[in-house]
């Protein structure tokens, strides 16, 4: 892997993106109007999938990966946002200790996988060994390669104890990511999302490229594909991440029963209370 420098000429006018055969560019960015009226009732799914989950048992695993600024955690939240977190559970694992660099590579995302009635969602997963670990050096090649080798037959075993795992793969341009890059450096509210490795990383297109197509050609399996989405319109992008991951759950509508509010009691001998409360300013 990364063997040639996109430098080198037998390369052409390759670019390292993956481009989408059906041709999903959209002419401008959506409109944030139509995209929360889009997004309104896919979450309402999402509320389905929820209670169905609880009432079935059933367990989800729903993996996020793709370049730095691909828009992960925008998709995340915007799956998360309208449903319960104890059955909507993320999992988004730093670095691992000097314990866990000791276990077996997979042995630390294990405890993670759904119970019954959970739906996990993986904000980057095991296939950080495939990625940033690799293309980074904080693995060997040699680890790498095992990795990939030995992957398929583990999602296998988890399919087949009867989890439902969905793979997504996060497509950007080299045009947005530069735009989000500066954006972070920009932006005194997102500059916390930048961090040292992130720049690293970005100067290593071409390397993440190659990991990334190699990953796919060992661990994009008939039990546990990967799909994959163009997200430089994160609105899109969101959009069509949720409506497809609706159609690969196989849940039922929510019925909607009749609620009605019932009466409040009477006051009886409540009052209001007499010491002072200390409210908060109001400036705005």
């Amino acid at each position: 892997m990364g063997k040639k420098s996109h430098r080198d000429d037998d390369r052409g006018s390759r670019t390292g993106e993956l481009l989408d055969p059906a041709g999903s560019a959209a002419a401008e960015p959506m409109k944030n109007k139509r995209y929360r009226r889009l997004l309104r009732p896919l979450q309402g799914e999402l509320v389905a999938v929820q209670e169905w989950a609880k009432s079935t048992g059933a367990r989800v695993c729903v993996l996020f990966e793709g370049r730095d600024t691909a828009g992960k955690g925008g998709v995340i939240k915007a799956i998360t946002e309208r449903v319960s977190p104890r059955v909507f559970r993320v999992v988004a694992l730093p670095a691992p200790t000097e314990r866990e660099q000791s276990q077996m590579y997979i042995q630390r995302y294990l405890p993670h996988l759904p119970a019954a009635g959970e739906i996990v969602v993986f904000d980057r997963s095991w296939y950080n060994r495939a990625g940033v670990e690799r293309v980074m050096g904080f693995c060997t090649e040699e680890e790498a390669q095992r990795f990939l080798e030995l992957i398929p037959a583990v999602e296998r075993a988890i399919v087949d104890s009867g989890v439902i795992m969905v793979k997504y793969w996060l497509e950007v341009s080299e045009e947005q990511q530069t735009l989000r890059m500066q954006s972070r450096i920009d932006d005194p509210r997102k500059v916390w999302k930048l961090s040292d490795l992130d720049l690293e990383s970005y100067s290593r297109w071409y390397d993440y490229s190659s990991a990334r197509d190699e990953m796919f050609h060992y661990t994009d399996t008939g039990w546990a594909p990967w799909f994959i989405t163009s997200n430089d319109d994160k609105k899109r992008g969101r959009l069509n991440i949720i409506s497809h991951l609706l159609d690969r759950i196989p849940y039922r509508p929510l019925e909607h029963r009749e609620v009605r509010l019932p009466d409040r009691q009477a006051p009886g001998d409540y009052r209001d209370p007499t010491q002072p409360l200390h409210w908060i300013p109001t400036p705005y």
